[in-house]
């Protein structure tokens, strides 16, 4: 397994896998922003009109991790915050593809985001998850605190119920 960044012209030329990654993992259940049906072409809109942009501009980091050249999974940091959060950045997306899950890639990706931000002026990061997700105690076993819950925050994928999300940091 290896794990690296990725270029705008990475996510160009590798965008039929990272589109796969995304609708893998809203397929099945991931609470990342979007809802069923989740069709492709939806998911290769996020990664060319949201993704590769602020890596263009610079205001984030896309670190994808591969497996026998394969796209296994991804996270994104993300540093485009107003003058008065230069010092935060957001962790948004953690994917692992179901076929490579329970292999602690989720972890390894989130300890190199943690390798790149100290590159950065950033000493807090912050994310949300949804409260009672498998990722939440990987967060905090990495070190990330609660700040709090805010119940019915997102529609769930499956858009049968609302969900509540809970609203994690962490200072470096």
């Amino acid at each position: 397994m290896s794990i690296r960044t990725f270029s705008a012209a990475d996510i160009a030329e590798r965008l039929p896998e990272l589109s796969a990654l995304l609708h893998a993992c809203v397929h099945d259940g991931a609470s990342i922003g979007f809802i069923l049906p989740f069709e492709r072409s939806a998911s290769d809109r996020f990664w060319l009109h949201n993704v590769l942009p602020a890596v263009e501009r610079g205001v984030r980091l896309l670190l994808v991790a591969e497996i026998d050249g394969q796209i296994a999974g991804s996270v994104q940091l993300d540093w485009d915050t107003p003058p008065n959060q230069a010092h935060r950045a957001e962790v948004r997306k953690l994917l692992v593809g179901p076929a490579f899950r329970r292999r602690g890639l989720a972890r390894q990706l989130m300890v190199q985001l943690e390798v790149q931000v100290r590159r950065l002026p950033c000493r807090l990061l912050t994310l949300d998850t949804r409260s009672g997700d498998h990722a939440q105690p990987l967060y905090a076993s990495l070190g990330y605190q609660v700040a709090g819950s805010i119940p019915a925050y997102a529609l769930a994928p499956a858009c049968d119920s609302l969900d509540a999300t809970t609203i994690m940091y962490k200072q470096l």
